[in-house]
């Protein structure tokens, strides 16, 4: 059973169009403060002009990280940038909805019968809403009420965590979950309450979930560059002119290196998939995972963020407590960078390191007769993703490595020190960087799949889910390890240094193509590509 999405479950709301007194969006708003694990909206009577409460009600969901789901309308989901939908037996199938909203979104769909579980496609889904259980006079197409009894037969046999819906309220929440559910859909218990903040704090209670303060967006660019600047590391011997200036002024490094990186919501990470710490801490790692092949020492950080009206200031500074951390764990400081307002999170950053005087390792260093190797496993990065992907947490070695991957500087100064001079960082899998060698020293790299180990916990993964193991490992990006060639007489000395490189094939002079020997359905992710 997939249980990772359960939590989400506890205290699912849903808005209600036909409440007195209170609108959708106030209605979310108290039950997020409340305490909701997760918000569904639900208009009956939707028309284009209920486009910017739906969107308020979005951004407020995405400032608390709450997941939000959009009822039965799979385009309106996907014209509001929802995280996904909930379906009815007569809606959309839930393959489709899957193939418009994406491998991250979140699928619900409703189950009132043991029948009806078997019949439904539950592959695309992520969890179940089974009821009504009790009587419910917000739903005038309610299906027969199917009780407890009939709640626990459609939990007993489902594979994914169920919701119970359909007249749960505080009073009977805990007999929901009691029968398996892993918690309630509350409509009019909150709603139609006459005290809906305090029926909402009554639900939460009854659940087991936490009330949380509720954040504002963030509102000035100035403000916020204050409240910033103080948690950033500053190192006059670096930066003579720190942030605050138009410029930072640079003491004089010898042989500068620089890098640059970018990380996109939606294209490389989700909020939902770690704390904005974390990502803060990833950006700075892997932008210095490019200093680290290169055999520089990390100086500076510039970074732009491109901020979501929708973020809260506590976020953001969140956000900067970890690239702080990342810095001061190499040792480098703030060199400034600039906030503006964007559509979508962005992270733009540049970095500055000190290169050695005796050796810069390039891509085209690689030379005919050299083995091809790598500094650690492969694959783990991408098995965590789909992890993240599926809501699926039996696997949290795999998860820790994609959201805190470490630059290789270890690996770097034994590469160094053994005077290897092609060296590149692991981003986008192997089959696509190896590439990028062959093709800059114009030779063919034959693999040799046969030497690649596979990481026991990643053997795991692909026992779970079928994936063929070592074109998975070909594929897989974002692993951050470092890629080298040189000849094998040289590795087995580093190998002593260095025990958790291995070998991956070997240089050959240039054939008719840059790689061979791949295995079947090897790939890497490549930027601006269409996929099928």
């Amino acid at each position: 059973m997939r249980t990772g999405f359960a939590e989400n479950l506890r205290f699912y709301f849903i808005t209600d169009d036909q409440a007195p007194g209170t609108s959708p969006l106030q209605q979310a708003e108290i039950a997020i403060k409340a305490g909701a694990t997760l918000v569904q909206y639900r208009n009956k009577h939707f028309s284009i002009n209920d486009i910017p409460e739906v969107e308020a009600i979005r951004d407020a969901c995405r400032r608390h990280f709450v997941p939000f789901v959009i009822n039965d309308d799979v385009l309106l989901a996907k014209a509001v940038a929802a995280d996904g939908v909930h379906l009815g037996q007569t809606d959309t199938p839930p393959s489709v909805a899957r193939r418009i909203l994406g491998a991250s979104a979140i699928i619900g769909v409703s189950v009132s019968t043991p029948a009806e579980l078997d019949a439904a496609d539950l592959t695309p889904c992520n969890y179940i809403g089974s009821g009504p259980v009790y009587a419910t006079g917000t739903k005038a197409d309610a299906k027969a009420v199917i009780g407890l009894s009939g709640l626990g037969a459609v939990v007993e046999k489902a594979p994914l965590p169920v919701v119970a819906i359909g007249g749960v309220n505080a009073q009977n929440v805990a007999d929901c979950m009691g029968h398996g559910a892993a918690g309630g859909a509350v409509i009019s218990g909150i709603t139609r309450a006459e005290a809906p903040a305090q029926a909402a704090v009554g639900f939460a209670r009854a659940c087991g979930a936490r009330s949380r303060k509720f954040l504002s967006a963030w509102q000035d660019e100035f403000s916020l560059i204050d409240s910033l600047l103080p948690s950033l590391p500053m190192d006059e011997s670096i930066v003579r002119v720190p942030p605050g200036d138009d410029a930072a002024l640079l003491n004089r490094i010898a042989h500068p290196v620089a890098t640059t990186d970018t990380q996109r919501e939606f294209v490389h990470f989700r909020r939902s998939w770690q704390t904005m710490a974390e990502l803060g801490q990833k950006a700075v790692e892997i932008t210095f995972s490019d200093l680290a092949a290169s055999y520089a020492r990390p100086q500076a950080l510039f970074v732009n963020l491109g901020i979501p009206r929708d973020m809260s200031e506590e976020s953001i500074i969140e956000l900067y407590r970890g690239i702080r951390q990342g810095l001061e764990r190499h040792s480098a400081c703030s060199g400034g960078g600039n906030i503006s307002a964007a559509g979508e999170l962005t992270i733009d950053l540049f970095a500055v390191g000190s290169g050695r005087s005796d050796i810069f390792p390039l891509r085209k260093n690689a030379r005919p007769g050299d083995g091809v190797y790598v500094t650690g496993p492969l694959g783990l990065a991408r098995a965590g993703l789909k992890c993240l992907e599926t809501g699926d947490e039996a696997f949290p070695d795999l998860i820790h490595h994609f959201k805190h991957p470490k630059a290789r500087f270890d690996a770097a100064q034994i590469l160094a020190a053994h005077g290897v001079s092609c060296v590149m960082d692991m981003s986008d899998g192997l089959s696509g960087d190896a590439a990028h060698i062959a093709e800059a020293s114009g030779l063919t790299i034959a693999f040799d799949a046969g030497q690649m180990p596979v990481d026991p916990q990643l053997a795991r993964f692909f026992d779970k889910y079928g994936f063929p193991a070592h074109a998975f490992m070909f594929a897989g990006g974002e692993d951050y390890e470092l890629l080298f060639t040189c000849l094998p007489e040289v590795f087995r000395e580093i190998k002593r240094h260095l025990p958790s490189a291995f070998c991956v094939g070997r240089c050959h002079r240039r054939q008719r193509d840059y790689l061979i020997d791949l295995p079947a359905d090897a790939d890497s992710y490549r930027h601006g590509r269409l996929k099928g």
